[in-house]
């Protein structure tokens, strides 16, 4: 994934502090008091911390879409219970179930309560700050505690959403929103950023961490990753999710594809300091001593005066991987995660010094830390 801004640990510029809760999704000791009433429930059946189903009206409402995709899937939503701290997962397959890395931290094992109000006992098996999910094993679970079902088409905006979990330890709540905006790029445990993510305006607050985000039609757009802020959340994309979980139970761990360099958009005012035509591409600005890119990328190391501000000039800049134009960092961010993988080869069509050339790269596995 790409490491933008990887030097400065830089979290999403949007809007100031809509951000500033981010993995607010996680609960860690928090009591389900008068607080629990801030969390908005949007449909005509809530759910008691014993998983009761309470119907609030009777007829037409109950069979509103919210109502049908909650009843259909909220059996497969848990409560997942490390040492420290309290999250939510859902049921992938027949033996695990998945949820954040973050909400499992460093624990080996996890209770796992069921809207049943069964208890199983999970080993965590595997887990990727990276891309902050995790995945649990557990024994035994309730025959009502299918897997549910993954979206194959990706997430459009606009699209009507409904995220379960249990915010402030109230098992089963139900809220719902809208998908806001998809590729977005957001932080992650490990320092870098999580690339192809979904935001939705969903209420999601501490708790609902690892819980998914499921269309009408049942099915998983996205793993709650982080919320908190005004109308304004965010989730693992399915069609990340679903590239990381198998390797996470098939081995415990997952590599991601690593460039080593930092980019940032060919703005207007780049365009005009680097003797471009038009703004396009993303200029190289820094690259990581010893990595993949060492030798292969130019990084920018003049800078010159723009009417009056001072901007990098000189280094490549990438217009395209494997044919694939670029415009933005998150969409070099998602190509290397949901399409490459480590040793492979991939061709960046680069500008340097005026003239396009494509160059090759061997990418590597992205590091722990920098």
């Amino acid at each position: 994934m790409t490491e933008e801004g990887y030097d400065r640990r830089r979290v999403l510029e949007l809007g100031g502090a809509a951000l500033a809760t981010a993995l607010a999704g996680c609960t860690f000791g928090a009591d389900a008091g008068d607080d629990a009433t801030a969390t908005r429930t949007d449909t005509d059946a809530t759910t008691t911390a014993t998983g009761t189903e309470t119907p609030s009206d009777e007829g037409d409402e109950a069979d509103s879409p919210y109502s049908r995709v909650y009843r259909e899937t909220a059996d497969s939503v848990a409560l997942v219970d490390p040492p420290r701290g309290q999250g939510t997962g859902f049921v992938y397959d027949a033996d695990h179930v998945v949820t954040n890395a973050h909400v499992v931290g460093d624990a080996d094992g996890a209770d796992v309560r069921f809207a049943s109000g069964e208890w199983g006992v999970g080993r965590v098996v595997g887990t990727d700050a990276h891309s902050d999910l995790a995945v649990i094993e557990v024994g035994e679970r309730p025959a009502s505690a299918t897997p549910l079902p993954f979206a194959d088409s990706p997430a459009v905006v606009g699209q009507e959403v409904v995220v379960i979990g249990n915010p402030f330890g109230l098992g089963g709540t139900v809220t719902s929103g809208i998908v806001s905006g998809v590729n977005r790029s957001i932080p992650s445990p490990a320092g870098f950023s999580i690339p192809d993510a979904i935001q939705t305006d969903a209420a999601v607050n501490p708790g609902n961490s690892g819980g998914p985000m499921v269309s009408l039609e049942g099915e998983v757009l996205a793993v709650i990753n982080s919320g908190g802020g005004d109308n304004i959340a965010f989730g693992i994309s399915a069609a990340l999710t679903t590239r990381v979980v198998p390797e996470l139970i098939e081995t415990g761990s997952y590599d991601h594809s690593f460039i080593g360099a930092a980019f940032t958009p060919v703005t207007p005012e780049l365009a005009t300091a680097n003797d471009l035509d038009a703004p396009r591409g993303l200029l190289v600005t820094r690259v990581l001593e010893g990595g993949p890119a060492a030798g292969t990328l130019r990084p920018s190391e003049e800078t010159a005066v723009v009417e009056g501000e001072r901007l990098p000039v000189g280094g490549d800049i990438l217009l395209a991987v494997d044919g694939r134009s670029l415009t933005t960092t998150e969409e070099l961010g998602s190509y290397l995660a949901l399409e490459t993988s480590p040793g492979e080869v991939v061709a960046l069509t680069v500008i340097r010094d005026g003239a396009e050339r494509t160059v090759e790269l061997e990418l590597g596995v992205q590091p722990d830390e920098l």
